[in-house]
């Protein structure tokens, strides 16, 4: 009996180290696929709703730093329900835009992936927050 328990437990130790491995191998593709991609077009210098209840074909311009968020103190008020009350600093940095998310509770999404760290945005790129669509322009 103590043999057969020893050899479970190895099967099980053995299946950890797996699920563990497979996690560090997905945590470090999900980082990877969040850099600069080569394919960048230029950047762009304001920002459109495309899709909202009711900000839609509102511009944004970004001059220096412009905050987004639910709040009324923030500088572009978003009208959605599931934006943070600051959930998104866009600054304009050499001359294009840097969207840094302001750990928002539902997150923002560049391209359908989630911003975990500043990224640079280019012309074409769609911001995502809660039902809010945006594009580069």
């Amino acid at each position: 009996m103590p043999a057969l328990l020893l050899t479970l437990l190895k099967f099980i130790f053995v299946a950890f180290v797996y699920l563990f491995v497979w996690q560090v191998a997905r945590a470090v593709g999900s980082h990877v696929g969040t850099g600069e991609i080569t394919r960048r077009s230029k950047p762009g210098n304001q920002v459109v709703i495309i899709k909202s209840e009711t900000q839609a074909g509102q511009n944004i311009a970004v001059r220096d730093a412009v905050v987004l968020g639910r709040s009324a103190e923030a500088d572009i008020v978003l009208e959605d329900p599931y934006a943070s009350e600051f959930h998104m600093r866009l600054v304009r940095q050499d001359g294009g835009i840097v969207l840094h998310d302001l750990g928002s509770t539902n997150g923002t999404y560049v391209n359908g992936r989630r911003v975990g760290s500043p990224i640079t945005l280019s012309q074409g790129d769609a911001i995502q927050v809660g039902k809010t669509i945006m594009e580069v322009r």
